[in-house]
Parts: structure tokens; sequence; C-alpha cells
């Protein structure tokens, strides 16, 4: 059984840069990083930046999700990665959970994104395609595009049986955070949140939910969005009562503030630590080890850690020691 590669996920920032060039050194396979406006700095600018100060690893938006960027923006934003870290891409897609959702709106259909990821491929290819009742191309002057085509891997972010279903029939590869795609993928990436534990560390430290924390309360959204039975988690029921009496019109704020970095101030009031632990990708090196060996039984064939907390170079590091002795991450 061959143990799933470790890549890296950021909430993009000022740093997260400086965040993927260690990730490098420390030998991870992929850096992915978020595209959610409301929430964190530009994507593309990030791995732009990235690029420039990195040679071998992969480089991937993890998720662009298509309502918020114009077909040609996105196309042209891949061309410039290519120019910098030629083969280096990948396009991580999907319909919007987060970057939507945080913004007030409800996620795309799945239907919407084949025929994006299929006409973003022809540009790249130097066709010219058929969008928003027009015909589109890309034109840039002698020199300043890379030589077309360019190819590039795609993964889609799936949770559900429509999203599965989708990118088996258009995507190399599929993104998951909660749910068992099954078997027959090529690729097959799974998100993980949470922390390594220190020898002896309680696992409701401090520093373990500056951490981990975010990873726990993030599930308390989805159930809420998603409209879950919020009691059959720790003190769910009092945290959705809470919520729901926030003011329609600006809860979507109240929900999503800290999303996927850190614990809000009524997350932090009503749920309790003990869910870092019990909840996401935490444990000890050993525990989290058999839990990788656990994921390549089913299949997945990438683990993708996104770092938090006050110390993002101290994340990635501990995460690097799951590999294997005497391998690299990646």
């Amino acid at each position: 059984m061959r143990m799933p590669k470790l890549s890296c996920a950021f909430y993009t920032g000022p740093d997260t840069p400086d965040h993927i060039a260690l990730a490098e050194r420390l030998g991870y396979h992929r850096a992915w990083v978020y595209d959610s406006p409301a929430l964190c700095l530009d994507a593309w600018s990030a791995l732009a930046r990235a690029a420039d100060r990195t040679e071998r690893i992969g480089l991937a938006t993890g998720v662009a999700v298509p309502a918020l960027r114009h077909l040609v923006v996105t196309a042209s934003a891949i061309a410039t990665i290519e120019s910098i870290a030629p083969g280096r891409f990948t396009l991580g897609v999907g319909t919007g959970f987060t970057g939507l959702r945080a913004l007030g709106h409800k996620p795309m259909k799945w239907a919407e994104i084949p025929a994006y990821v299929d006409a973003l491929k022809a540009l790249l290819r130097g066709e010219a395609v058929s969008w928003e009742g027009r015909t589109m191309r890309l034109m840039h002057a002698t020199g300043y595009l890379p030589e077309l085509p360019i190819d590039f891997e795609v993964f889609m972010a799936a949770e559900g049986p429509k999203g599965l279903g989708v990118a088996r029939e258009h995507a190399d590869g599929v993104l998951t955070v909660n749910v068992d795609p099954g078997t027959g993928w090529a690729q097959s990436a799974r998100w993980a949140l949470g922390t390594v534990l220190d020898d002896g560390e309680s696992p409701t430290s401090d520093r373990v939910w500056a951490a981990a924390g975010h990873a726990a309360v993030v599930i308390y959204h989805l159930y809420y969005e998603a409209g879950y039975d919020l009691s059959t988690l720790p003190n769910g029921a009092a945290w959705g009562e809470l919520i729901s009496s926030l003011s329609e019109e600006e809860r979507h704020l109240s929900l999503h503030k800290g999303h996927l970095m850190e614990v809000s101030e009524h997350d932090d009031a009503m749920i309790p630590r003990e869910t870092a632990e019990a909840m996401t990708f935490t444990g000890s090196v050993e525990t989290l080890r058999a839990r990788l060996e656990e994921l390549a039984a089913t299949g997945v064939t990438e683990v993708v850690y996104q770092p938090a907390g006050p110390d993002i170079p101290r994340e990635l590091e501990a995460f690097s020691r799951l590999a294997p002795a005497g391998s690299r991450v990646g």
C-alpha cells in the first residue's frame, strides 16, 4: 500500500509565498491556495509570488470559483503562472461553498462547472470559444503569452453525488473534505485540518485550539448552511440558536468570520475545545500516521494539510514528520 503524498493548503495571506517556499524545502508535493476574496488575499497573486521563489512544488488553486472570475481572466491568470513556473500549475475548481457563502450567495450549480472548465482548456489551447454570446480568444501580443497549448490538471472539490459525478467525467482528480469519494479515482485528494500534538501536550490547550479550533467549528458552519441536524454536534443546538438569532441580513458575515483560519468570538464561547481532537485531523505523530494509512487504504492518493494558528512554519514542519522515515513528504 502506497502512502498518500503530503501537500499543503493556505488561507491566502501576505506570508503565503514564503510559507510555500518553506513547504518546498520540507518536501511537500503541492501547495493549494484558497480563492475566497471576502476572507483571503488574492490567490493568483500569491501563486505568482510563490512561483518566483520555488522550483519544484506544485502550485494550485484550492479552489477557484467560476462565478467569481470571468473565463478569460482565469485563462490569463493560468498563463501567467505557466510563464513563471512551467508545468507546475493545477486548477482546483468548485461551486463556492465558502467563496460564495461568505458573500451571502448560494453555491453554483454543478451543471455550470463543466462548460467553464472546457472553455478554459480551449482558450489555453489557442482556440476561440463562444462565451456569453460572443466569440473570445486569448490575443496577447508576441512574446506576452507562453507557448500554447498550456496543459494543466483539473481537480474538482465535491462532497455529494452530483459533484462526484461531474468530477468523474470532467476532472483528473477529486478533492474531498468530509466524504469518501469511492474507488476508481486516479487521483483522490483529502483535505486535513488540525494539528500535530507535541509529546504530552493537552488536546484542549490554547495552542491546539488556536491551530485546530477552526477545523472543528467549520463543521458547525457546514451543518448550519446545509440544514443538517446540529443537535448531533456537541452543544450544536445551542450554537445554532445563537446563529439563528443574528440579523438575517448580516448573519453570513458573523457565521463566516474567521472561517478556516481562526475561531470567532461566538464560536469560542459555544463550541467545546474537546471537538478539536474528536472532530479534526489532530493527534500525535503515531496517531496521525495511522490515519494516513487508513486513508491510503480507501484510495486517497494525496492528503492536503492546511496549517493555521500563529505559527504556520511550526505546523508545516510538524505535519511533514508524518512522512515515513527516510522518505520525502511528497
